[in-house]
């Protein structure tokens, strides 16, 4: 099971830009479909981007299309989120998930579908 370990939070206003970080201590990386997930105060986890092993196919969450990419870099086992134009509600611990996978061309949006978390990190944006 991968250790998964989230950086690159922080407060900004809106409007800004931020880049969040999850590497992974693991040699298969390769073989992790990738997941960004939030939760906001008194709200529920919700899926935010996911994205493929091989990096070929990714998906969001319709309220930040547009506005965040998901990428990864297998050579440094390393996901990123980058994140732009961010509104306060975008105000969350952001957390990235791992899962096992032999199928290269899925990613996965249920938080139930991943068994490798990050510790969170908090993104705060002021108004």
């Amino acid at each position: 099971q991968a250790q998964l370990v989230e950086s690159g939070g922080g407060v900004v206003q809106a409007g800004d830009s931020l880049r969040l970080s999850c590497t992974a201590s693991t040699r298969a990386f390769l073989l992790y479909a990738m997941g960004w997930f939030r939760q906001a105060p008194g709200k529920e986890r919700e899926f935010v981007a996911a994205i493929t092993w091989s990096g070929s196919d990714t998906g969001y969450t319709d309220s930040v299309k547009g506005r965040f990419t998901i990428s990864r870099d297998n050579t440094k086992n390393t996901v990123y989120l980058q994140m732009t134009s961010l509104k306060p509600e975008d105000t969350a611990v952001y957390y990235c998930a791992a899962k096992p996978t032999s199928d290269r061309n899925s990613y996965f949006t249920s938080e139930h579908s991943y068994n490798a978390w990050g510790q969170g990190t908090q993104v705060t944006i002021s108004s």
